[in-house]
């Protein structure tokens, strides 16, 4: 993951090329930059391939959020937009074989890259912005693991015996342990982000008003 993160960031001259802007002043903090958004997106992504159609449905509608932004907002890298659409069409022609009951199962391969292709979109294109919003709930599901071991260290530390915040970790099987099904679990997922896909448009309409 390290080594696929630092890829992308040779300086900001990529970047600088897609946007046609001037490097950044303090262009070296791309670096940690890059690592921590690839890293973490990559793991979030990973982390909620965990039902039938989950992950491939969410990072759709998340791919055509970004790739729509990227057209509407004066990129120019429009291939950036194609290739997010393209990936988007990708995901959608997996969720065929990969809805419930699946068929064909997504893998490490498969989440690891498609985290990966959202975190290089977000980082080349100027929208990480869009991405931590976009992806709140990938976010969230990685949190969830995140507390959910953290608590559980602290306290069998403090008081002898584990305890844990949810039934299970990440939250779509906290989720499927309280009684929903998967098609409940997977629905309200895709609900959710269309959601806040309309309400990053809607952020980057008022802005460009503004500007």
């Amino acid at each position: 993951s390290c080594f696929a993160a630092g890829w992308p960031g040779q300086g900001w001259k990529l970047r600088s090329a897609c946007r046609g802007w001037d490097p950044w002043p303090w262009a070296g903090a791309f670096w940690p930059l890059a690592l921590f958004v690839l890293a973490g997106t990559t793991n979030a992504v990973n982390l909620t391939d965990g039902m039938d159609g989950l992950a491939a449905g969410v990072v759709a509608v998340i791919l055509v959020g970004m790739g729509s932004l990227a057209l509407t907002s004066g990129s120019a890298a429009p291939g950036l937009a194609i290739f997010a659409l393209a990936m988007a069409g990708a995901c959608i022609g997996f969720l065929a074989h990969n809805h419930n009951p699946a068929k064909v199962f997504m893998g490490d391969t498969g989440s690891l890259g498609l985290g990966g292709a959202l975190a290089g979109l977000a980082l080349l294109n100027d929208q990480l912005w869009a991405l931590a919003l976009m992806g709140a709930l990938l976010v969230f599901e990685t949190l969830s693991v995140l507390l959910q071991v953290g608590y559980f260290k602290y306290t069998k530390r403090r008081r002898g015996e584990g305890e844990r915040l949810f039934k299970m970790s990440p939250f779509h099987h906290h989720l499927e342990l309280s009684g929903w099904n998967e098609i409940q679990v997977v629905g309200s997922f895709y609900g959710l982000t269309g959601i806040l896909v309309l309400i990053s448009w809607w952020i980057a309409g008022l802005a460009s008003s503004v500007t």
